[in-house]
């Protein structure tokens, strides 16, 4: 009910510490918390249930693709994130956030677009760049 937090993977399956350095892309099910730092995209099963959690400091250089992410670290990249996002109060997203649900805490710090993206939509980043580039009444020229 009102004030119950739904956590959907609370076990964690994939862990990166705090003195590792991941060069290249991070793909994993179930649950993974970052300490440290993954320099590439991490993402996960848009269909699953795979959680990410990212500490006060861990850091992802790179797009993050997962359905469940808490954040209390830094993401350097686009955030999308098919079913729920929590931005703890230390969060800072330097990109865009696509989102189904959002949790903001005082403190977090979005340095890009929120894009709500209703539950089972895949955005479209190419066509949504290309759509806030144009405005609608420009025709091209020839």
């Amino acid at each position: 009910m009102f004030g119950q937090k739904q956590r959907r993977h609370s076990v964690v399956d994939t862990l990166v510490g705090s003195n590792s350095l991941v060069n290249g892309d991070l793909t994993f099910s179930g649950g993974c918390h970052i300490d440290g730092t993954v320099k590439g995209n991490v993402s996960a099963d848009s269909d699953s249930n795979s959680a990410l959690s990212i500490s006060e400091d861990g850091t992802v250089e790179g797009g993050v693709t997962v359905p469940y992410v808490i954040l209390n670290g830094i993401v350097r990249g686009d955030l999308v994130a098919a079913q729920r996002v929590e931005l703890g109060p230390t969060a800072r997203v330097i990109g865009n956030v696509y989102y189904n649900l959002i949790e903001m805490a005082i403190g977090a710090e979005i340095n890009g677009k929120l894009v709500h993206q209703p539950e089972g939509r895949v955005p479209l980043l190419e066509q949504a760049d290309i759509n806030a580039e144009t405005p609608p009444n420009v025709a091209a020229a020839t």
